[in-house]
């Protein structure tokens, strides 16, 4: 556990009683602080006050009195759409509010550090699609490498569960926008912006917004290394107001796709190829085409930026390409599950967006493609060219016939529930063909979450293997 520093003897409201608010005020109470905290619902109320915590209806400015700051968990809206009820009486009382990953950053350092021969270090990835993956890539290189590490914030661990620092350790966070929109601070060692597409646009109010909750990882401390996909315009962007000069080897760009000329430090993926090069030369490169942990040109910009990361952390070459050898992948995220006759099944069920899904159907030359779910804003245009790879579309999900309708030039069969459409696409299924469940869309129709689709495709298949 990281203990709050900084509350001692204040009171201290936390919303939100799932896991990471639970962490949060159990960090802040070996902290010394006092806690009172609410949930909306019921069997959040219940889990802390069997943890000893005093509840408090937050909802109502006069619950504030007394109390120093709130601290909410980063799936509660407090500007967009709406502010929650609890945050605008915040607000109202002049009560300062933030998140657990301020939290950490202000908490992480104490005055152990000043024993360490090498200094802890964090690194903080954002971006849009491959967040989990980068993260857990660069978790898996550094800890093949001998080098301590530990994972946390949108993946594994909540930050404020962590381990306490040790010397030479390096915390890898994957943050999302919820969390990095909010947070009064965040300064990473080194931030890593993956790539951008629209996703979340209510939440922000827009891509605008969107970019802005992202943004925020480099700009408010200023990390001392960036790591930066310039795919897109805003990565394109967001590398030129960080950039100091043409040669300022404080930004990494990385691309997926293109050759990255100049003086400064790029890293890039083509044809299957890693090359890093630094003031206009090559100085390293690697065959990612055999790496069955990292299919596609998508996970190649992982490796990408995973690559970037460690070399700034002063890792060699050679230790590196071993790692990216050797890793074998997250769950629900370009995961294979098995083979039967030539036929390969892949989990992607984390390919909740329309670019997710189109880089998935990028990565393998003939698919029988398993999608449909909630659909979100945007619609299904951004498919783009991914579905020429398509032999045929199984569509699930309560709303399957108007999704099957929108899949233009792509024969198309309404299942329904994965069980079939799992069925379907085995009976028809030739050598050569991958089975991919890259849903293109939100699970909540059917599941509770893009984990239980995918542990759901993967039991179907399983069965019938």
């Amino acid at each position: 556990m990281i203990p709050v520093r900084g509350m001692d003897g204040q009171t201290v409201a936390v919303l939100g009683l799932g896991r990471s608010g639970r962490a949060t005020a159990a960090a802040l109470r070996a902290g010394g602080a006092q806690v009172v905290a609410w949930d909306d619902g019921p069997s959040g109320r219940e889990a802390a006050e069997a943890e000893g915590i005093e509840l408090r209806d937050l909802t109502r400015a006069p619950a504030y009195e007394g109390v120093s700051l709130l601290v909410t968990s980063p799936g509660i809206p407090h500007l967009y759409p709406a502010p929650h009820a609890a945050i605008a009486a915040a607000w109202e009382a002049g009560v300062p509010v933030d998140n657990d990953i301020g939290l950490f950053f202000r908490s992480y350092a104490t005055e152990d550090f000043d024993q360490f021969d090498t200094m802890p270090r964090i690194v903080a990835v954002t971006g849009s699609n491959g967040k989990s993956t980068t993260s857990a890539l660069i978790h898996h290189i550094l800890t093949e490498n001998g080098r301590p590490a530990q994972l946390a914030g949108n993946i594994g661990r909540g930050v404020l569960d962590l381990d306490p620092p040790h010397d030479g350790e390096v915390v890898v966070l994957e943050l999302s926008s919820y969390q990095t929109e909010l947070a009064r601070a965040l300064t990473p060692d080194i931030a890593v912006l993956t790539n951008l597409s629209p996703d979340h646009l209510d939440r922000h109010a827009g891509p605008g917004g969107y970019f802005a909750a992202k943004r925020r990882l480099f700009s408010e401390g200023g990390p001392d290394r960036a790591v930066v996909g310039v795919d897109e315009n805003e990565g394109r962007y967001l590398a030129n107001q960080l950039a100091t000069g043409l040669a300022d080897d404080r930004v990494i760009a990385i691309s997926s796709g293109r050759k990255l000329t100049g003086p400064g430090w790029n890293v890039f993926a083509r044809k299957g190829f890693l090359a890093e090069y630094r003031k206009g030369r090559q100085v390293a490169s690697v065959d990612l085409r055999d790496i069955p942990g990292l299919p596609g040109a998508h996970n190649h910009q992982n490796a990408c930026a995973a690559w970037a990361v460690a070399r700034a952390l002063g890792l060699g070459p050679r230790g590196i390409e071993a790692a990216l050898r050797s890793y074998g992948g997250l769950p629900h995220r370009s995961q294979r599950v098995g083979e039967k006759d030539g036929v390969i099944f892949v989990n992607d069920s984390k390919a909740t967006n329309v670019d997710a899904a189109a880089k998935a159907l990028a990565a393998f030359p003939r698919i029988r493609w398993i999608c449909g779910g909630l659909e979100k804003e945007g619609g299904l245009g951004g498919l783009g060219t991914g579905l020429a790879n398509v032999a045929k579309a199984y569509v699930i999900g309560r709303e399957a016939e108007a999704f099957a309708v929108k899949l233009s030039g792509v024969e198309a069969e309404v299942c329904g529930t994965m069980a079939v459409a799992v069925e379907r696409a085995m009976a028809e299924a030739e050598p050569g063909d991958t089975v991919l469940l890259a849903p293109a869309a939100a699970s909540f129709d059917q599941y509770d979450n893009f984990e239980k689709r995918g542990e759901d495709f993967v039991a179907q298949v399983r069965a019938r293997l």
